[in-house]
């Protein structure tokens, strides 16, 4: 499978979305919560926020590789997030452990300068996690939860990355494509649209 999938040919280019960031999807909890848990100072906590303003706000305050500021939206039974410049919920045990406290997290992580991360995370257990280009490489409790969802979005979860010939294009694309098959949301532009709950996480 070569072709980029359809739905998501618009992520190239996007500005809000640059060389590094984190978008998650937590199930059942409202957006000012998941910024508390993921550890926020409150008093910056704004409604309203654009995506371009999350983007623009997280350089002026960016911590060492790591979102300045982060944003959270309700949409459907799930609380988006995206932290741009970040990667915290996908990688970062003292963080999706208490976003997942009793419920899921799916998220897509783009880092260019480390490497990519794909993570399903259930009350503070990674389930799933792969780099989409590694996708035959998975850890977690059940790395083989998603299997036939994987190959459904181009993501062979038998890759071989020995194998010159073998690489995965457009991971990034068929990582959402995953999520909305777990998730039954959509990301689309409408979705970067919304208007986020804003906050300038804590320092570390």
């Amino acid at each position: 499978m070569t072709e980029c999938p359809e739905e998501f040919r618009w992520l190239s280019g996007r500005e809000e979305l640059g060389e590094i960031y984190c978008v998650s999807f937590v199930r059942g909890l409202s957006p000012d919560e998941v910024l508390r848990r993921f550890g926020v100072d409150e008093s910056t906590m704004e409604e309203g926020v654009t995506a371009e303003d999350l983007d623009e706000r997280s350089v002026e305050s960016m911590r060492a590789d790591s979102a300045g500021y982060i944003g959270a939206a309700k949409v459907g039974d799930w609380t988006l997030v995206i932290e741009p410049g970040g990667w915290k919920i996908a990688v970062d045990s003292d963080i999706y452990g208490p976003v997942s406290r009793g419920t899921e997290v799916v998220s897509v992580c783009r880092h260019d300068y480390a490497s990519d991360s794909f993570a399903y995370i259930v009350d503070g257990q990674p389930v799933v996690h792969f780099d989409p280009m590694r996708p035959g490489d998975r850890s977690g409790s059940d790395p083989d939860r998603f299997i036939k969802e994987m190959r459904e979005v181009g993501l062979n979860p038998e890759h071989d990355i020995a194998i010159a010939t073998a690489f995965i294009d457009f991971p990034m694309e068929r990582s959402f494509a995953l999520a909305t098959r777990i998730t039954d949301l959509p990301f689309s532009p409408e979705t970067l649209g919304l208007r986020f709950l804003g906050a300038e996480p804590l320092e570390d």
